[in-house]
């Protein structure tokens, strides 16, 4: 233990005290950088995805297959809405927050109504498909096909993890169709209209949404019901927070919107392939959120190879 000179300078004398008193005042720090951390590391998962994506050319085709006429109206409806609705937003702005802020502030407002309109006349009709693929495939790739497989047919001599696809078997979407996610968007557009912090409020309450419901899929594959879905949810809710915040940033580009709906499914997909590498340290069950909601046991979900740990059995399949 660190020790501290003796106050008559005769050698070391262990201050248990002094320690225990510097560690309850460092604790709230130590929560704060634990806390920016794991944000860091949840928002950086967009962004891996969308190099992850570039990296592997098998994925080009669900692209420019699906979503690549969906882009070009995408194009259209921005082209509409910033040659009518811009300018007349932007005075209206200008009115209450100045040059600067109003040109921001009236540029995301018209990216979100564009978001608006295109999410609920396109994506949940068209692009979910193209994203559970994208998902899975990433999933082959990190080596986790046996948590794909009892979902989709497989051809697994196929060259690449995109070919080994074939039809699911089970229910398969990468989000379901909200509803309420697309009220959510059009009752918050206003929060643009407060200067400075109203569209940081706007793009992190609505990306907490989609954050939430970017791992459905992976939920779907281990088989959970709506009531664990919810507590997994729950329990990642500060990481989902700012992986969908920055997701939604990126949905916002006018024409790569639906570009990005396929790297976000890419970094989402990797984040899982990190989360289920930690799990499989060891064989046997892993401990659920729930487990590690009722006992306090460590953030990570563990494998436990047929002991008791915190007083919870885990059988060894083997």
């Amino acid at each position: 233990m660190p020790s501290l000179p003796d106050a008559s300078g005769g050698g070391n004398r262990s201050s248990p005290l002094f320690w225990r008193i510097l560690k309850i005042f460092l604790r709230p720090f130590r929560g704060l950088v634990d806390r920016a951390r794991r944000a860091f590391r949840a928002a950086a998962y967009p962004i891996q995805g969308i190099y992850y994506f570039l990296r592997h050319p098998e994925f080009y085709p669900v692209f420019l297959g699906r979503l690549l006429p969906l882009s070009i109206i995408s194009f259209l409806v921005y082209m509409i809405l910033f040659t009518f609705a811009f300018i007349p937003q932007l005075l209206f702005l200008m009115i209450f927050q100045g040059k600067a802020g109003a040109w921001f502030n009236a540029i995301v407002l018209v990216l979100g109504e564009g978001h608006v309109v295109i999410q609920a006349l396109f994506e949940g009709f068209f692009v979910d498909e193209a994203q559970v693929d994208i998902f899975d495939a990433t999933l082959i790739n990190h080596g986790l096909t046996d948590l794909v497989a009892p979902h989709r047919y497989l051809f697994r001599d196929a060259p690449t993890s995109v070919k080994m696809l074939g039809n699911p078997t089970t229910k398969a979407e990468f989000q379901p169709f909200s509803l309420k996610q697309i009220i959510e968007l059009i009752v918050f557009l206003p929060l643009n209209l407060i200067p400075y912090g109203g569209t940081v409020a706007f793009l992190m309450i609505t990306g907490s949404r989609y954050g939430k419901l970017s791992h459905h899929r992976w939920f779907q594959l281990r088989g959970l019901s709506k009531q664990e879905m919810k507590r997994e949810r729950s329990y990642w809710s500060w990481e989902y927070t700012w992986f969908g915040t920055v997701a939604m940033v990126l949905q916002l580009i006018p024409v790569l919107s639906f570009f990005f709906l396929l790297t976000t499914s890419a970094g989402a997909a990797l984040w899982v392939a990190e989360l289920e590498k930690r799990s499989r340290v060891r064989v046997g069950r892993p401990v659920t959120a729930s487990d590690q909601a009722t006992r306090n046991l460590p953030e990570e979900p563990v494998y436990y190879d047929g002991i008791y740990h915190d007083g919870i059995y885990h059988d060894d399949p083997v």
